[in-house]
């Protein structure tokens, strides 16, 4: 037999030493390491049919980029219009899809809906956390199919007799990667899932689940799977108490496409995010309303980003973002009140801190506002996190504004970025700011004047103001848009 192989892994960042070290030597934390034993078999990970006959294996010799041969990649459609957005306009085939998010978030509903609504495709749910009679109780409350329409038959199949599609998914309950292979090649896929990548194990390594060698030799598995068979694999991901997600940074960096599913359990708005796309843009959103039956997409977010008032309150302002390729129209609320301790409070959800306390001292510095001994208190409604630049502006009309207790007009929407200065500078894609603020009945929106064409000033970002009947006020300072504002 061969001679068993003990080495310690760090549980931060996946670092492997031939013995125990206090101090972890590459991401420099503490009491990190642990041992973990290695012994490799004589299984030998299954070979994979390629499902395109024309593709050839590499060649190992270098070849000039003008030789290589390039078609567009098909990318399959999702009936899921916003998971389409953050995938980068669909699922590529062979790609290998992260998704993490705290527990009870939904990451299991969301997949779950689309193993179910997948038109035409045969989609394997694997799950090592849970029966598959709790995926069926959790299916029946999806919105996609009706109660009483989903049956369970023998070979654990889950399938909606009146869909259309013929569409079928297959639920197995099962943590060895080598039963897991065993079942899909009987099966043959095309799309798999995988609940979660943390409870998997593999023969090849001799450790528990979700140790950093476990999720390792799991993931180059499914990835080489994935690679060999042109088959999608979909893997949810737990998450460390920080937020990231839980086992080696590796994991991230072998994957294509790294999902976030944030929110609030106490809300019903969701946030699917792009952290990392190799398909697409990596600064993609897209936005679910969790109800009762399921997860519901919100194709326009700002409506639901932006409040309904019957009085014109003060503090209160509407900025326009973008957010990759979307533009969203969001309330931001501030609230300025004397502070009754020595020390005054800073605190701002949803905004960078410090870049509050840098808009604060543009006021204070440039237009006279006293705002050392105050409490400032910035909001972004709807539980999203914005690091927009644009957002400035609205943000320092919001002070203002709570600061005099004067609110600010109705329909009026701000798009521009403050220097150290107090300049307004200009902002990219001005024109799908403007567009967004017009469509949704806004008269009158203030931008930055550098965005628009200058005569003898050279080349400038510039818009064409035929196009808009809203109201386009360009600002050079904050002095003039507190002068507009307030006269």
């Amino acid at each position: 037999m061969a001679k068993t192989k003990i080495a310690y892994f760090c549980q931060s960042c996946g670092f492997e030493s031939a013995k125990w070290l206090g101090k972890c030597p590459s991401c420099q934390q503490w009491n990190t390491f642990v041992e973990e034993v290695l012994e490799k078999p004589n299984t030998s990970v299954p070979t994979w049919k390629v499902s395109n006959s024309t593709t050839q294996q590499r060649a190992a010799k270098p070849v000039a980029v003008n030789d290589i041969t390039y078609t567009e990649e098909h990318r399959t459609l999702t009936p899921d219009a916003e998971f389409n957005r953050v995938l980068g306009g669909g699922i590529v085939p062979g790609s290998l899809v992260l998704i993490g998010g705290e527990p009870g978030i939904g990451k299991s509903t969301l997949m779950l809906q689309l193993a179910l609504n997948m038109p035409g495709q045969k989609v394997l749910y694997i799950s090592g956390e849970e029966s598959d009679r709790q995926i069926k109780m959790r299916a029946e409350r999806l919105s996609a199919v009706s109660s009483g329409q989903l049956a369970v038959n023998e070979k654990s199949e889950i399938k909606n007799p009146k869909s259309e599609s013929n569409q079928s998914c297959f639920i197995l309950t099962e943590t060895s990667t080598q039963n897991i292979f065993k079942q899909i090649e009987e099966l043959q896929p095309d799309l798999v899932v995988v609940d979660s990548i943390q409870t998997l194990h593999s023969a090849h390594i001799e450790s528990t689940p979700g140790s950093v060698s476990q999720v390792r030799e799991c993931t180059a598995e499914l990835l080489r799977f994935a690679k060999e068979s042109a088959t999608p694999v979909f893997l949810i991901g737990h998450i460390t108490k920080d937020g990231m997600i839980a086992g080696p940074k590796i994991l991230e960096h072998m994957v294509d496409t790294v999902l976030q599913f944030e929110g609030d359990r106490h809300h019903v708005y969701r946030i699917l995010r792009t952290v990392k796309n190799r398909f697409g843009s990596s600064s993609e959103l897209g936005i679910y309303e969790m109800l009762g039956e399921g997860l519901r997409e919100v194709s326009n977010p700002s409506e639901i980003l932006l409040s309904q008032r019957d009085e014109q309150l003060s503090g209160i302002t509407i900025s326009a973002t973008l957010e990759g390729m979307r533009p969203m129209l969001i309330e931001t609320q501030a609230l300025v009140s004397t502070s009754p301790y020595g020390t005054p409070q800073r605190n701002a959800n949803g905004f960078d801190t410090k870049r509050m306390n840098m808009l604060l001292a543009v006021l204070e510095k440039r237009c006279g506002f006293k705002l050392g001994a105050k409490d400032v208190f910035l909001n972004i409604t709807g539980g999203i996190r914005v690091e927009d630049p644009a957002i400035d502006l609205g943000l320092a009309a919001a002070i203002i504004s709570s600061h005099e207790d004067m609110p600010i007009p109705a329909k009026t929407c701000f798009a521009g970025e403050i220097g150290l200065s107090g300049e307004i500078r200009a902002v990219n894609r001005v024109e799908q700011r403007i567009a967004e603020a017009q469509k949704l009945g806004f008269e009158q929106i203030f931008i930055s004047k550098y965005n628009l064409p200058q005569a003898g000033k050279g080349k400038q970002i510039s818009i064409d103001l035929s196009r808009y009947t809203i109201q386009i006020k360009p600002v050079a300072n904050i002095e003039e848009v507190f002068g507009l504002l307030f006269g």
